[in-house]
């Protein structure tokens, strides 16, 4: 499974990349606004410091601004993925830019019928909202199943599911065995996935029983 980290603010972005744990970027308009930098300055510095797709959104929702947005977005830099609403406009525009060669994200997805219209639509990645779902008593994970099914049912189908609007780490892990290809993850529950209380606590006993010895390991 890939990771992709679900903000907009560089100095995260650079900290966890250097970590290993960054395979692209997901950024949307409310999370480029929080930086209050400028929309290009802050994708030209995500874009380069990491090597995977950047997912930069559209603010238009007509095809022909959308379409055009999309293609200054793209000219960015060779690692932007545009992302596009799941709209009919959206949808029209997904498949005008794949067709051109740029990678294509269809974001705000809620049901397996929006997946598929974006798979036939040419999308790179489809992004559905889980988190936002189980906000309203649906269950996010058996969308992500769902997909997962259908896409493997269909050879032509080469959009990646990449697992958005996550909102702890449980997520991942299920999102990890149904077999989503990505998950977008907030920093702060990116870094969750590396603690668990029994492994501070056995560092902890590990070092204090190191202490007892009074050696060290460095300037031997």
């Amino acid at each position: 499974m890939k990771f992709f980290v679900d903000s907009a603010d560089i100095a995260e972005i650079r900290d966890l990349s250097a970590a290993g744990l960054v395979d692209g970027v997901t950024t949307n308009p409310s999370l480029v606004a929080k930086t209050g930098r400028k929309f290009f300055d802050v994708l030209a510095d995500i874009c380069a410091a990491v090597d995977g797709p950047v997912s930069a959104e559209v603010a238009a929702t007509d095809f022909d601004t959308m379409l055009e947005e999309g293609r200054q977005l793209a000219a960015l830099a060779k690692n932007i993925a545009v992302k596009v609403p799941l709209t009919r406009d959206g949808l029209k525009t997904c498949r005008t830019l794949a067709q051109s060669g740029t990678k294509v994200n269809v974001t705000l997805c809620f049901s397996a019928n929006q997946a598929i219209l974006a798979a036939k639509a040419g999308a790179a990645f489809i992004s559905p909202f889980i988190g936002r779902l189980d906000d309203v008593g649906e269950d996010g994970m058996e969308l992500i199943r769902d997909i997962r099914t259908i896409y493997d049912n269909y050879d032509s189908f080469t959009t990646e599911i990449l697992v958005a609007s996550i909102r702890h780490p449980r997520h991942v892990t299920e999102a990890a065995k149904i077999g989503a290809d990505v998950c977008t993850v907030p920093p702060d529950v990116l870094r969750k996935l590396a603690h668990h209380p029994l492994t501070d606590r056995g560092l902890e006993a590990f070092l204090a029983d190191w202490k007892k010895t009074g050696q060290t390991i460095l300037n031997r």
